[in-house]
C-alpha cells in the first residue's frame, strides 16, 4: 500500500503529465496556425505520449491501493515566437519534467518504497530519451536559422515521427 506521502505527490505528478500533454497540444495548435504541419504531428503524439505517462501512473496508483485525485491544470501558454522557441520551451519543459521526477525518487528513497523506486526508474529513463530528442531539434533549428528551405526540410521529417 502506498503512504499517503507518496499518493499525493504521485497524484501531483498525474497532473504535471497531463500539463505536459496540454502543453504540448497548445504547441501543436501553434505549428498549425504557421503552417508546420510536420511540428504539429511530432507535438500531437507527444501529446499522446504524456498522457500515457500520466495513465501510468494512474493505474500505478491503483495497483498499490491508493486513491487517484485528479487536480486542475493550469492552461498552457498559446503564443510562440518560432518553431525554435516552441522546441527551446519544449526542452526546458522537459528538464523541469526530469526534476519533478528526480525529487519523487527522492521521495520513495526516503520513505523506503521499494516499489515505487522500481516504478518511477522507467520514467527517470524516460526522460533521458526525452531530453535528447528535445535538445537534438533545438541544435537543428539552431543550424537552420532563418533558412525557410532548411525549416520546411526540419518540418517534413518530423512529419515522419511514428507513434511509440
Amino acid at each position: 500500500m502506498l503512504s499517503k506521502t507518496i499518493q499525493d505527490a504521485l497524484n501531483e505528478q498525474i497532473k504535471n503529465e497531463l500539463y505536459s500533454g496540454y502543453l504540448y497540444l497548445s504547441m501543436a495548435a501553434y505549428a498549425e496556425s504557421i503552417q508546420m504541419p510536420g511540428i504539429a504531428h511530432w507535438m500531437r503524439l507527444q501529446a499522446q505520449e504524456e498522457q500515457g505517462h500520466a495513465l501510468k501512473m494512474f493505474d500505478y496508483v491503483h495497483e498499490r491501493g491508493g486513491r487517484v485525485v485528479l487536480q486542475a491544470i493550469a492552461q498552457p501558454p498559446a503564443e510562440f515566437e518560432s518553431p525554435l522557441d516552441v522546441f527551446r520551451k519544449t526542452l526546458e519543459h522537459e528538464r523541469h519534467v526530469t526534476q519533478l521526477i528526480h525529487n519523487l525518487y527522492a521521495l520513495a528513497l526516503r520513505e523506503n518504497d521499494y516499489a515505487t523506486q522500481m516504478f518511477l526508474q522507467w520514467f527517470v529513463t524516460e526522460q533521458v530519451e526525452e531530453e535528447k530528442n528535445a535538445s537534438e531539434i533545438v541544435s537543428l533549428l539552431e543550424m537552420i536559422g532563418g533558412h525557410s528551405q532548411g525549416l520546411v526540410m526540419l518540418d517534413r521529417q518530423l512529419a515522419q515521427r511514428g507513434a511509440h
